[in-house]
């Protein structure tokens, strides 16, 4: 489970790869996360459209290798510039936090 708040920057991150359809970005981070993190359909539902409104993503309908209809989602300028900044402020967070947990 992916802890609230987190799902955005995760998403963000997953998409500096390239544009990707929702199963692509929850396999990508059940594979980086070594099948620690799992996404929930719904959850990520709520963050592609959360992200979108907020305009950090923009999405367009294609093919998936499966030949099925998918959106795909791709990163803007906006969306790279709070990955940026947020994903240093979380990262700072979690070197702390593990230093506290870790002693």
């Amino acid at each position: 489970m992916i802890l609230k708040g987190t799902l955005d920057i995760v998403v963000l991150k997953a998409l500096t790869l390239g544009p990707m359809h929702p199963f692509e970005i929850t396999c990508w981070i059940e594979e980086r996360s070594g099948g620690q993190l799992e996404v929930e359909g719904g959850a990520l539902f709520q963050a592609m459209v959360r992200l979108e409104e907020r305009g950090f993503v923009t999405a367009d309908w294609g093919v998936t290798a499966n030949n099925r209809r998918a959106r795909y989602y791709r990163l803007t300028p906006a969306g790279r510039a709070y990955l940026r900044a947020e994903g240093t402020q979380l990262a700072r967070y979690a070197e702390a936090l593990t230093s506290i947990l870790t002693t």
